[in-house]
């Protein structure tokens, strides 16, 4: 027990020693290497923030309208079957009350019921996953329609990167002088409309 106590000591000071030279050398000699200021080439990287692109771009706006009318057709229909049902479960409790069928015929609805409630939940989990297929799918077109426009416009946008900022996305923090959403979604919109005319 002794023996790794007087272990332990030595190995603590050691560890102190250690950052007692590190602390007064890098202080003293050679600076840390992340204080260092390294040039940066003028013009390397810039950043579009892609929320106000999906916001703003007319394509983004045409995919969204598309998207809003299957919502509304997807909930419509889901309504439709709803009330179907509930018509069909209201039919069910009031000839059970009033005893206008028998008990055999009771559990039949019941079980008519029961298959058109599991068939509404599967409709309403099919269109749920629809719809967010069809919002996915259509954040991606506009996203590769943005990266196309860049490849396409290497001669006008001479960056080694241009990144896409959005909130909780990669980028945390970025200097607002590197910031060309603005041109670029005019660029986008005109491009885009230009296309949409042919």
């Amino acid at each position: 027990m002794k023996k790794i106590s007087v272990v332990l000591y030595v190995i603590l000071f050691a560890a102190v020693a250690v950052l007692f030279v590190l602390h007064f050398t890098a202080k003293n000699g050679n600076r840390p290497a992340e204080t260092v200021n390294i040039p940066k080439p003028a013009g390397s990287i810039a950043y579009v923030n892609i929320d106000t692109v999906l916001k703003y771009f007319d394509m983004a706006a045409d995919l969204r309208s598309s998207f809003l009318d299957k919502q509304k057709n997807a909930s419509a229909e889901l309504n439709s079957k709803g009330e179907a049902y509930q018509k069909g479960v209201n039919d069910y409790q009031d000839k059970v009350n009033k005893g206008l069928i028998t008990r055999n015929t009771a559990a039949q609805m019941e079980q008519a019921l029961l298959q058109q409630q599991q068939e509404l939940v599967s409709l309403r989990d099919k269109l749920q996953q629809d719809l967010m297929d069809e919002s996915n799918v259509s954040n991606r077109q506009v996203l590769d329609y943005i990266t196309r426009f860049f490849e396409e416009n290497k001669s006008q946008y001479k960056y080694q990167y241009i990144l896409g900022k959005s909130f909780g996305g990669q980028v945390l923090y970025s200097d607002t002088g590197l910031d060309i959403t603005r041109e670029v979604l005019a660029a986008l919109n005109q491009k885009y409309a230009s296309e949409k005319k042919k």
